[in-house]
């Protein structure tokens, strides 16, 4: 199954920076921040890429993410809520501060520019009700119930799908709303949808 190649190829990746943290925590990140903190930003990077271009496309792009967002999805990590083993194990490790300090990291970054343009796809049927929260340019905000939802545009096709998918099948179920939007869309109108957003 394709998930289950990606975890290992997410979690090969970490178990190689992690053998590398002792090192790198000794060497200090030069950025003002704890040692063992830019350890453990070193073994995020092994995923997410040190410029924000994740090593694969099935990957998250973080840098440049909304801050309130990415810190919810190390919670969501850490409680269970939301499962990816690699992610569960590294949310785990990290103290209160961490997870506040990795996030707030991870938004001040600029959110990497495309390799290369791709002409603009018209808007696909449904993708709407994708603005009713991620707002009309699809750069996430925050909610009046005090949620927030993420940026989506130019986010890598192969991770929306993919969650889209995980979302409709029940897999994924940290966002009520979501599984339920999810679920009422045909698996063509996700992919038309992942692919649109991908592209702006």
């Amino acid at each position: 199954m394709i998930s289950t190649r990606i975890f290992s190829l997410a979690a090969a990746l970490a178990l190689t920076a992690a053998l590398a943290v002792p090192a790198y925590a000794a060497e200090g990140g030069g950025n003002g921040m704890p040692r063992e903190f830019n350890a453990r930003m070193r073994v995020c990077a092994a995923c997410h890429g040190e410029n924000g271009v994740p090593r694969a496309p099935t990957i998250p792009i973080i840098a440049g993410q909304r801050e309130d967002y990415v810190l919810k999805q190390i919670h969501d990590f850490d409680t269970g809520a939301r499962k990816v083993e690699v992610m569960e194990w590294m949310a785990k490790a990290m103290t209160a501060e961490e997870k506040t300090a990795a996030s707030a990291l991870f938004a001040k970054r600029n959110w990497p520019a495309k390799v290369t343009q791709v002409a603009a796809a018209a808007a696909p049927r449904g993708v709407a009700v994708c603005q009713s929260c991620h707002q009309q340019n699809f750069m996430g905000a925050a909610q009046a119930e005090g949620m927030s939802t993420p940026r989506l545009a130019g986010q890598n096709y192969e991770y929306l799908v993919e969650e889209m998918r995980r979302f409709a099948d029940g897999e994924r179920a940290n966002n009520a709303d979501m599984v339920q939007i999810m679920k009422g869309l045909s698996a063509a109108d996700r992919d038309a949808m992942a692919k649109y957003l991908a592209g702006l």
